[in-house]
């Protein structure tokens, strides 16, 4: 058997997420909604964009809601939010996905000097948005079939690793929520979480 994938690698990065619930409602919707993307391969290019929902079930965007996504590659961005996002599960028809403001981002960076931690942050002029992870557990590696991934057409290949705490940031201050435990993959996974080597790849002979 071949050790080789031929198919289609449609982008390849790294896509970690942190989702958050009312702590007085461990059990209800979530409140709060940041997933980061930083792609290494597509069709549109490189670049890294994060997408942050305060508000992910009002239908507005920024300044009006806490709902905006800031991108250093607006295409790749664009196709990330149409083809992708939207079938994330906890993103999966929220109205504030559809009218999140999409900015070019200024600046940005990445902070790795905590071991047990990690921070990602992206500007576009005043506008900032951050998220920070803390707490990190044991990664882990999956193989996700098309019948198992969220948009039902790719194999996914990733490393994961949960977090303990999770904070999203917008303009320096944190939304509110709390990080929860929830279902994963026929395991249980924060909703805090480190996404690594991570690619989208259409199978052999499937459109």
């Amino acid at each position: 058997m071949s050790v080789i994938n031929r198919g289609q690698v449609d982008w390849s990065g790294e896509n970690p997420g942190i989702y958050l619930k009312d702590p007085g409602h461990p059990d209800g919707p979530w409140v709060g909604l940041a997933v980061y993307f930083k792609v290494i391969h597509s069709a549109h290019g490189r670049g890294r964009g994060m997408v942050v929902l305060g508000a992910p079930e009002v239908a507005a965007g920024y300044p009006d809601a806490p709902n905006l996504c800031i991108a250093d590659n607006l295409p790749l961005m664009r196709y990330l939010l149409e083809a992708f996002v939207p079938n994330f599960g906890a993103f999966r028809g929220m109205p504030g996905l559809a009218s999140a403001t999409l900015l070019q981002a200024t600046g940005g960076d990445t902070d790795m000097s905590d071991p047990a931690g990690w921070r990602e942050t992206i500007a576009a002029g005043d506008a900032s948005l951050s998220m920070r992870w803390s707490g990190l557990g044991e990664p882990f590696a999956a193989d996700v079939g098309a019948d198992q991934t969220a948009t039902g057409r790719h194999q996914m290949y990733s490393v994961f690793q949960g977090a303990a705490r999770g904070e999203i940031l917008l303009d320096g201050k944190a939304l509110p929520g709390i990080v929860v435990e929830r279902d994963f993959l026929g395991g249980r996974l924060s909703s805090a979480f480190l996404a690594f080597a991570e690619s989208w790849i259409v199978p052999e002979g499937k459109s």
